[in-house]
């Protein structure tokens, strides 16, 4: 059978509260993220696997304190002494460039200096940033940390809807739990498959169903051995 040629169109993606669901691998997170006051001296990191949603909290976050989320590289050309407002910064996983920490250690030192909350979101705590400049580096690790752990069931099947939603693909809710059952449980894994369960039903033309989702599980399986 011929297979269809496969555009890759842009996905719409929620990021509303209502979008985000809150199991026990994430409800401190989203508590200590709700109540800015309980935060040491104004800062907070978000820490968390690939996929777990630190970007999804974060803009609503930023949303509800009516601030910003900016990535390190939009540092060094920002006027931070005017920044007024509450502020999320992604830290890479890759080393900072001089700029960008300079950039980073007088922000810091800004928005405590404001009183203004600073999240910082990352894949792993502060202490095991690769930063060279040691002011910013000190007061990094003094940061307090919240951490998403791995995903229960509960929510791997709420990520399993919502990443179907995003794509507006229509699945049987029955194959929902038959998913986690069988695929790596994971929030990487679980977008990764979605993505090519899109792309399969795609090339095939056919809906989603169990042998289809066989068949690109096994094929996950080879390619992550």
């Amino acid at each position: 059978m011929a297979e269809q040629l496969i555009f890759d169109l842009p996905k719409r993606t929620a990021l509303g509260r209502g979008d985000f669901f809150v199991s026990s691998a994430n409800v401190l997170a989203v508590t200590r993220l709700d109540d800015t006051e309980t935060w040491p001296n104004t800062k907070l990191a978000l820490t968390g696997p690939e996929g777990a949603g630190k970007s999804h909290l974060a803009h609503d976050w930023s949303k509800a304190n009516h601030g910003h989320v900016m990535l390190t590289a939009d540092l060094p050309s920002a006027d931070i002494p005017g920044i007024a407002t509450a502020l999320a910064v992604e830290i890479p996983d890759a080393p900072m460039p001089r700029a960008e920490e300079e950039a980073l250690f007088h922000l810091h030192n800004h928005m405590i200096a404001q009183n203004l909350p600073l999240l910082l979101i990352a894949r792993t705590p502060p202490a095991r940033w690769t930063i060279t400049l040691p002011d910013l580096k000190s007061r990094m690790q003094a940061t307090d940390v919240v951490q998403i752990e791995a995903p229960d069931e509960a929510l791997l099947s709420a990520m399993l809807v919502k990443l179907f939603t995003d794509r507006q693909l229509q699945i049987d809710p029955n194959l929902i739990p038959w998913l986690v059952t069988h695929s790596e449980r994971s929030f990487a894994a679980i977008n990764r498959l979605v993505v090519a369960l899109d792309a399969e039903a795609l090339a095939q033309k056919r809906a989603i169903t169990r042998p289809l989702a066989r068949r690109v599980l096994d094929k996950l399986d080879e390619e992550r051995r």
